[in-house]
C-alpha cells in the first residue's frame, strides 16, 4: 500500500508543478502587476481582491474584468521568458529581475525589462533589431528551461 501512496504523491506533484521557471518576486508574476492591463499599454498594480493562478503561478489584476479576460485565455497574457528581463535572456541567456513599469507588447506578446541604476533595457531593446532579439531570446529561453529541469 505504501508504494501506491508514494506513487500517487509523486504523480500529483508532477502534474501540479510549474512547467517553466517564473519570476515571482513579491509572490506574483510581473511583481504583482496586472498582466492584462499591459495589453492596454498600462503598467498597473494588481489587487489581492482579484487573483488567479495559472501554471502554478499567482497573478493579480486591477479589476474583475481583467481577471475574467485572463481566465478565458491565460496563455495570451503570460509574460514571455517566465517574466524575466527579455533583454537579458536574449543577449546574455540570463534570468534578471524586472521593473514592472518597463514593458513592451509586441506581436500580442508581453515582454518585461530591467530598469534600475540608470539602465533601462527596454530602451536598449528598442535600439536593436527586435525580431532578431526575440529569436535569440526564444532560443536562449529554451536552453534555460532545459537547464532547470
Amino acid at each position: 500500500m505504501k508504494p501506491l501512496v508514494i506513487l500517487c504523491l509523486f504523480f500529483s506533484t508532477c502534474v501540479f508543478a510549474q512547467t517553466i521557471d517564473y519570476n515571482t518576486k513579491k509572490g506574483f508574476a510581473a511583481n504583482g502587476y496586472d498582466v492584462v492591463a499591459y495589453f492596454n499599454n498600462t503598467a498597473q498594480e494588481g489587487s489581492k481582491q482579484f487573483t488567479a493562478t495559472f501554471d502554478g503561478v499567482a497573478y493579480k489584476f486591477a479589476s474583475e474584468t481583467n481577471l475574467n479576460l485572463f481566465k478565458k485565455n491565460p496563455e495570451r497574457y503570460t509574460p514571455q521568458y517566465g517574466g524575466y528581463c527579455a533583454y537579458a535572456v536574449a543577449l546574455k541567456s540570463d534570468k534578471v529581475k524586472i521593473n514592472p513599469k518597463s514593458f513592451l507588447v509586441k506581436d500580442d506578446k508581453l515582454y518585461l525589462f530591467y530598469d534600475a541604476w540608470g539602465t533601462n533595457t527596454l530602451e536598449l531593446w528598442q535600439e536593436k533589431n527586435q525580431n532578431e532579439l526575440i529569436k535569440k531570446g526564444d532560443n536562449n529561453w529554451n536552453t534555460i528551461k532545459l537547464k532547470n529541469k
